[in-house]
């Protein structure tokens, strides 16, 4: 049955995470890129990238892009395609809670939220906001629960350290009600295979580094919920372009494999 209700996408995103297969979001940042990656056969559902929104308007990430500009953005996308969207609303804009509210209202059901390595009872609270929110709004409010105790690690930190803390933030995390745990900057397969297991199995989402991270199909098998893509793929079209120009400057032509995408 296809979703049709704001509940009812909250609930079909919710059991992508869980289901056998790993759920594949190549993030999108504008409605043209949500409307090519919703058209895919095979996609599910979209997740905004807030580095490449930010980048759309001429903003550095890091929360620099106004939230209005970029709610009005993720508003724009929602309304463009029929699939459950998740937004990357960053740390939170400073209050968590209160943010997760204005992107339920703008149509998400779901949302990426970063610790910046906080204090745990801080980071923690801010998730428990986030799963308030989307109690009060009547649905399964599928947070991502990003902590960054990989890629914030100090370079002369032990790596069991930097794992033992990942496992702990992440047990914190599904312990406040969130349903996954994101952990960017995992990538070798012991440790993923390490963090998934303490965890449990569909808990831990990951993204695709370019050239650097396991297929798909295998961080499937290691009992990963979700790969995302994070900027990448932003940063792939834009390759293509720069690509493309070069061609055209040194007396080529466009590339045949161009598709009417748009």
């Amino acid at each position: 049955m296809t979703p049709t209700t704001r509940a009812d996408l909250a609930r079909h995103l919710l059991d992508l995470h869980t289901a056998p297969d790993i759920l594949i979001l190549p993030n999108v940042w504008d409605v043209v890129s949500a409307q090519v990656v919703a058209a895919t056969p095979g996609v599910q559902a979209l997740a905004t990238a807030s580095h490449s929104i930010a980048s759309t308007f001429g903003y550095p990430d890091g929360e620099n892009i106004p939230l209005e500009l970029h709610l009005d953005m993720v508003r724009r996308i929602v309304g463009a395609v029929s699939l459950p969207v998740s937004m990357d609303f960053e740390a939170g804009y400073g209050n968590a809670g209160d943010t997760a509210r204005r992107a339920i209202e703008v149509g998400v059901v779901g949302g990426n939220l970063e610790d910046q390595m906080k204090p745990l009872g801080e980071a923690v609270a801010a998730v428990e906001a986030v799963m308030a929110a989307g109690r009060e709004a009547g649905l399964d409010f599928v947070l991502n629960a990003r902590t960054d105790a990989v890629v914030r690690a100090k370079p002369d930190q032990r790596r069991s350290e930097v794992i033992a803390e990942v496992i702990l933030r992440g047990r914190a995390f599904l312990e406040a009600g969130a349903p996954v745990v994101f952990v960017p900057g995992l990538l070798v397969r012991e440790e993923i295979q390490e963090v998934s297991d303490a965890l449990g199995a569909r808990k831990l989402t990951l993204i695709s580094v370019p050239g650097a991270s396991l297929p798909a199909r295998e961080l499937q098998a290691l009992g990963v919920a979700r790969l995302s893509t994070g900027p990448f793929t932003q940063r792939v079209a834009l390759t293509a372009l720069q690509d493309a120009a070069v061609g055209l400057l040194q007396g080529g032509t466009l590339p045949a494999t161009t598709r009417a995408l748009n």
